[in-house]
């Protein structure tokens, strides 16, 4: 399933709090986007046609919960984007930001960590 950059700000809330009304994510959203009433329920609209979210009526509200975990979303968007652009390759990815110099010292020690453990 494609969720857009925008979509993906909704899911959060959906994610972070389990399940919500639409008030409670235009609150979750507070401070992070500039975003109206009509714009959230349009984005919840979206997702509950692509399958992302279900709704669930409580009174004369609803209820939405996502119908995917983070991490499941997490991994089909990362193995897209390593095939799109990496041929389905982490080093080339490593490579990309070592050779631009946006790996911080932080950064190259993580993966010297990690490298080390699945060496293992």
């Amino acid at each position: 399933m494609n969720i857009t950059e925008a979509e993906s700000k909704i899911m959060e809330v959906i994610w972070q709090r389990g399940s919500c009304t639409a008030e409670q994510i235009l609150t979750g959203l507070s401070g992070t986007t500039d975003w109206r009433e009509g714009t959230v329920k349009t984005l919840i609209n979206r997702l509950l046609k692509k399958g992302a979210i279900s709704a669930e009526a409580d009174g004369r509200r609803f209820v939405y919960t996502a119908n995917g975990s983070r991490a499941d979303w997490v991994q089909v968007e990362s193995r897209s984007f390593l095939r799109r652009m990496f041929g389905g390759k982490v080093a080339p990815l490593v490579a990309h930001f070592s050779d631009r110099g946006e790996l911080s010292p932080g950064d190259i020690a993580a993966l010297r960590k990690l490298i080390k453990e699945l060496e293992k």
